[in-house]
């Protein structure tokens, strides 16, 4: 018994001698792995890009901006401008305009700024039409040209003044004429005959007033004045429908026949109250311009992604020349004919607004003698996640105006 003490003081000295020797152990083993690592070089962090200095920036701006910038000097030299400058026509060749140059010397006399008109004095190509400049003075005898293209804000703004003036003189001629009407009333008051005649000559001309302001109003709100609804699922058979409801009276007091096809079911991404008036006014304008006794044509398809509804009479026809500008507003090509019809001028400029907010677009057919069709083009309405239907078989013509009698549909369905 007196040696298990002994036992157990061995033991633990070995033990503590083990622990010291894993201690060192571990200790000489940190302490290379720290020196390996001193050794390693330490990766160097990405150095920040230097930042362009402040000229450089200030180069970048003046050479990339919109405006044609320039320099001259106080004997009119250019010093500096940007390529912007160049094709504005402030500088040519390496020398400024001749009214730039003279703009900056008073500019350098007077020290205030000067607004020149650096318009090509003749304009073609690419050329802007109409360029402003602002010339101001730097100090020290130098001045610069700051030039910007302002050819569509010209354009914009004789647009306007062709509007206003087209539009006074459209309201001018019923006004004018209800007030001579209404004094050859008063001087006829003892006539009812001439009375009655009269009126009705007043009647109609405060409804083609009222017409005209509806018109405006219409197209104000297409041309952007107004936001546009919302597009919705559209049956194209109702819009057919209502246009040819709205329209009905008109045949019959023209003598017209119009002919319809069958419904086809198509359906469209747009307003339901717009796209019945620009098909309304497409058949307005068919009846206004048929002879008595003839048809005019109302007929629809799918093509392609498109759904077309075209509008053919067996009209006087339009002239190529006169082709390209019926859309415009208050163009007429028989101005006679159009007043005594009681037509505003705006019908088919309301026409192409409607389809170019639909995405879509109207095209036009005329030959003279023969007759026109318009036709409405309009993107088709798709399922999500259905492919277009392939182009179909339909009742228009790319050649021309289908004959009514002649037509490959169904039996057509006659209205008026």
């Amino acid at each position: 018994m007196g040696g298990r003490p002994a036992y157990h003081a061995l033991v633990d000295a070995l033990l503590c001698v083990a622990i010291a020797a894993g201690a060192l152990v571990l200790g000489i083993m940190l302490g290379l792995r720290w020196g390996h690592r001193r050794e390693e070089p330490i990766p160097a962090q990405a150095a920040p890009a230097p930042e362009p200095p402040v000229a450089d920036l200030l180069e970048r701006v003046f050479r990339s901006t919109d405006e044609g910038l320039a320099v001259l000097d106080s004997g009119g030299d250019v010093v500096l401008h940007n390529p912007r400058a160049a094709e504005l026509g402030v500088v040519r060749g390496g020398l400024p305009d001749a009214r730039a140059a003279t703009a900056s010397q008073r500019v350098l006399s007077a020290g205030m700024t000067v607004d020149v008109d650096l318009s090509p004095l003749d304009h073609r190509g690419r050329q802007p039409a109409a360029v402003l400049a602002h010339v101001r003075p730097l100090g020290d005898g130098y001045s610069m040209v700051e030039a910007a293209d302002t050819s569509e804000a010209v354009r914009l703004e004789a647009t306007r003044r062709d509007f206003v003036a087209n539009v006074s003189h459209e309201l001018k001629t019923p006004v004018g004429a209800m007030g001579l009407l209404a004094e050859a009333v008063l001087d006829a008051a003892d006539d009812p005959t001439e009375v009655r005649r009269f009126s009705t000559k007043i009647l109609n001309e405060a409804n083609r007033l009222g017409n005209l302001v509806t018109e405006l109003i219409a197209l104000s709100r297409l041309t952007g004045a107004e936001r546009l609804p919302e597009l919705q699922v559209v049956d194209v058979d109702e819009v057919v429908q209502e246009a040819l409801a709205r329209s009905r009276l008109s045949a019959e007091s023209a003598g017209i026949e119009i002919i319809v096809d069958r419904p086809t079911g198509l359906e469209v991404d747009g307003d339901l109250t717009l796209l019945v008036t620009a098909l309304s006014n497409l058949v307005e304008n068919a009846i206004a311009y048929s002879p008595a006794d003839s048809a005019v044509s109302v007929s629809r398809r799918r093509c392609g992604r498109w759904v077309e509804i075209a509008v053919t009479d067996r009209g006087i026809g339009i002239a190529p020349e006169h082709q390209k500008r019926v859309f415009e507003r208050f163009f007429r090509v028989d101005p006679a004919r159009s007043r005594a019809t009681g037509g505003t001028g705006l019908g088919l400029a309301i026409v192409k607004h409607v389809l170019a907010n639909h995405g879509g677009e109207v095209r036009l057919w005329s030959s003279p003698g023969t007759g026109s069709t318009f036709t409405m083009r309009l993107p088709a309405h798709v399922e999500p996640g259905t492919e277009p239907a392939l182009p179909a078989q339909g009742a228009l013509s790319d050649h021309g105006p289908v004959d009514p009698t002649n037509r490959p549909v169904d039996v057509p369905d006659r209205v008026g």
